[in-house]
């Protein structure tokens, strides 16, 4: 559509605004969307998972807990498993370095809201619309018939091969826990993989955060309340700094960052296939006045033009479906045009 050709107004780097001394009126959040302080108590936040053991057979303690987290939260963050943490800090590393160049070595990239793809300060073509306070990079993995080589940075020199390897080592992870998720419930091991297209149709996506420095962070967001729009999201979050809230019985509640985890979320079209069994719950991201932050977020998508609704072997009488069937296609152009709305999206399929 014409509309997502070009941005309705001109895109101003966030990191350009941070060492002002106050918020532009465009990133103002209205009183009743800013952030608030949660004191969480060590028993009320997302588990942690340790995939060590489900990694050698089929652990059903783990499995329970992973099950139960899927149900429950939406959201779980995972140790032990298996991506190299010198690739992690290496990943994380380049890209910070990137974000630190010159903003003219930066707008080489700029992308459109037609694929997203390149250097970015705002979602959605709403003109008028408030605005979140970070920039990101968005790349696309997979199908490689997306991959746009030019939009894929020459500097930091290392940025493409330690962004490509990272890539493969999580695709692998990906896998994985499709595997799990579908046996938690109680389908084949293959079977969500195949409602995706198969592991050579998906479609997988690389977004990189960079939330600067903010002068007044009690008015703003660096990312609104949202839900992801596809599969799942593996998270790489910045080990020192907090940022990212989750939703929970109507409370925001903190994700505390761990070294070398990923945070795992459940994501629009995995809610839809299981039914409504799995959640996909909505979050967003704080910022400070005293530190940057950078977060790798990794998404695995199903093949976009493939109509998605419930199992059928989810569907009972006393649990109808939930969902009519869309393609990802069809769901995702919403968020091109609107933005990040809350989690309004998912709720008008049912």
């Amino acid at each position: 559509m014409d509309c997502l050709n070009n941005w309705p107004e001109p895109v101003v780097s966030v990191q350009t605004l941070s060492s002002l001394p106050y918020v532009q009126e465009r990133y103002i959040r209205p009183p009743s969307q800013r952030p608030t302080t949660i004191n969480n108590n060590n028993n009320h936040t997302i588990p942690t998972i340790d995939l060590a053991g489900l990694k050698r057979g089929l652990d059903e303690e783990t499995m329970r807990t992973i099950g139960g987290a899927c149900r429950e939260w939406g959201f779980f963050k995972v140790v032990n498993h298996g991506v190299d943490p010198d690739l992690m800090r290496l990943a994380r590393g380049v890209w910070r370095e990137f974000f630190y160049q010159p903003i003219e070595e930066k707008r080489r990239y700029a992308n459109s809201p037609a694929t997203y793809e390149g250097f970015g300060s705002r979602l959605g073509v709403e003109k008028g619309a408030i605005l979140d306070w970070g920039d990101y990079f968005f790349l696309h993995v997979l199908p490689e018939r997306l991959k746009n080589p030019h939009k894929w940075p020459k500097l930091p020199s290392s940025c493409r091969e330690i962004t490509e390897e990272y890539s493969k080592q999580l695709l692998k992870l990906c896998g994985f826990l499709m595997k799990v998720l579908s046996l938690n419930l109680g389908l084949g091991e293959e079977e969500l993989q195949k409602a995706f297209g198969g592991e050579k149709d998906i479609g997988a996506c690389l977004r990189v955060n960079y939330y600067p420095k903010c002068p007044q962070p009690e008015l703003t967001l660096g990312l609104s309340p949202h839900s992801d729009p596809g599969g799942f999201t593996l998270l790489y979050a910045d080990d020192h700094v907090e940022g990212l809230q989750v939703r929970k019985n109507d409370e925001w509640i903190s994700v505390k960052p761990a070294p070398d985890s990923f945070i795992v979320n459940i994501a629009d079209q995995i809610q839809i296939l299981s039914n409504g069994i799995y959640k996909s719950v909505e979050h967003r991201v704080l910022v400070n006045s005293s530190q940057d932050r950078v977060s790798l977020a990794f998404f695995y998508n199903p093949k976009s033009d493939i109509p998605l609704g419930p199992f059928n072997e989810l569907v009972t009488p006393e649990r109808p479906a939930l969902y009519q069937p869309m393609t990802y296609d069809e769901y995702r152009l919403s968020i091109r045009k609107k933005g990040l709305k809350g989690k309004l999206l998912g709720e008008t399929l049912k």
